[in-house]
């Protein structure tokens, strides 16, 4: 299936070329000015931006500064295109949380490089929350706004690891957003549901805790926010395909 991403220029003319040379590859979403892309991703499965700066109503600093610092955006990449070849205006670019900047004239290879980059860093932070439970996200290539929306949503569930009750209603006021945003954003870099991504963190933090620690298996269970050891069992056998014991057992050797 083709990924979406969403061209922002004021240029009709430039819009159309970068459509036509793109839409072998993506599906492709245009809007004239920043206002416009904000209607668009609030909607839509965006998977990256290429945002002209010069723009009419919202041009790209104003719009890249809204979307990196606003909670419903912010999981969203962005590649800031420009003509001002200053170096004030990249640290600008950067400074407001672009996740790339490219200078025109720019050819079309590398910014197909560029978007395939991004896109290929979210796949491998959806491979993460799948497939790597004893590493740490910040080892993991990502995107400046996945990190600040990653670091804060893991310090949440951590901090209210041990309530049984932790789910997407509990988590989406915490972290300040509606539960429909927090589903999206965290469906969009993980794959996985608010609560199947609370469930892979506990099992996550249990592996650590079976490898590093001396507690019982119990105790980690209730530490981490299962009703019971039958069910915490359970569900780490599904994720690792081991039990706890023989998980521990086989770490330790």
């Amino acid at each position: 299936m083709k990924h979406t991403i969403l061209l922002v220029d004021d240029n009709a003319e430039l819009l159309e070329v970068l459509s036509d040379e793109l839409c072998g590859k993506y599906n492709i979403e245009t809007a004239s000015n920043g206002e416009e892309a904000l209607e668009i991703l609030f909607d839509s499965d965006i998977k990256v931006v290429v945002c002209d700066v010069m723009m009419p109503v919202m041009d790209g600093f104003e719009f890249c500064r809204i979307v990196k610092s606003n909670l419903d955006y912010i999981h969203f990449p962005v590649i800031l295109l420009t003509a001002k070849n200053t170096l004030q205006s990249r640290i600008t670019g950067l400074e407001i949380g672009a996740d790339a900047y490219i200078e025109k004239p720019f050819s079309m290879e590398h910014l197909n490089a560029q978007i395939n980059n991004l896109i290929l860093n979210r796949n491998k932070l959806k491979n993460y929350f799948v497939e790597s439970p004893l590493e740490n996200f910040k080892n993991i290539d990502q995107t400046k706004s996945d990190e600040i929306f990653l670091e804060k949503l893991n310090e949440v569930i951590h901090n209210n690891i041990d309530d049984q009750f932790l789910n997407i209603e509990k988590l989406s006021k915490l972290m300040n957003t509606s539960r429909t945003s927090l589903f999206r954003k965290i469906n969009s870099i993980s794959h996985l549901t608010p609560n199947e991504l609370i469930n892979t963190t506990r099992l996550n933090k249990a592996a650590q805790l079976l490898t590093k620690t001396d507690y019982k298996i119990f105790e980690i269970a209730y530490m981490l926010g299962f009703n019971s050891q039958t069910s915490f069992g359970r569900s780490f056998n599904k994720q690792f395909g081991m039990t706890p014991t023989d998980y521990q057992k086989q770490k330790k050797k």
